[in-house]
């Protein structure tokens, strides 16, 4: 069995291990954008609950016309308020600046679509790639720290940084359906969160 093989054996037993997550499927797909910033640096309740003070709000005019100040407190319990506000605004004014059209992306490759995510503040590797996969439904792998952590486990790197790992393992997406894509960046989270309860766990089922 290759490298590329033994890998995407690990990733499909973690997606069958824990089912299907179903991330970031919102029928408001400002929601989830949103909430890909909310997230950063803090819980997962912590920015739900910023997401909830959040819904009178979530459409682009609305968060292109919210007082900052206002935006700012609505966030609060999100954390690094002050920062996200910013970084929510500039999002959703690049995205206006698009006709807030998400269709007008399909025609997009998705490095290029990638480098423009980037050069919105505050949208760093790991949250441009969440955008792309649960947003703009491109195939990309999140290198994210559970990720370089298991397959370190499993004898793979050390990866240096983020982009060392997404370049090992970007390609391996080509081969798989969006869902599975998809479910493979929640089912290594889930399974992260599992094993830092559980040093002890036994992972050879991975490998089955």
């Amino acid at each position: 069995m290759t490298n590329d093989e033994q890998k995407i054996k690990i990733l499909n037993n973690l997606v069958a291990h824990y089912g299907y997550q179903y991330w970031w499927e919102q029928e408001n797909r400002i929601a989830d954008w949103v909430s890909m910033i909310l997230i950063q640096q803090t819980t997962e309740k912590n920015a739900n609950k910023a997401l909830d003070n959040l819904t009178p709000h979530l459409t682009v005019e609305s968060l292109l016309t919210i007082d900052l100040k206002t935006l700012q407190e609505l966030i609060r319990p999100a954390g690094f308020y002050k920062q996200k506000s910013g970084y929510i605004k500039a999002l959703i004014e690049w995205f206006a600046s698009h006709d807030a059209d998400l269709e007008k992306f399909r025609s997009y490759p998705t490095e290029v679509l990638r480098k423009e995510l980037l050069a919105i503040k505050g949208v760093g590797g790991e949250t441009a790639d969440a955008m792309l996969l649960y947003i703009f439904e491109r195939n990309v792998f999140i290198a994210d720290q559970y990720a370089m952590r298991l397959f370190t486990r499993f004898g793979y790197g050390p990866y240096k940084n983020y982009e060392a790992m997404r370049r090992e393992f970007n390609h391996l997406t080509e081969q798989i359906s969006h869902q599975q894509c998809k479910e493979w960046h929640a089912a290594i989270d889930v399974h992260g969160k599992q094993f830092s309860k559980n040093k002890k766990m036994d992972e050879r089922f991975l490998l089955a």
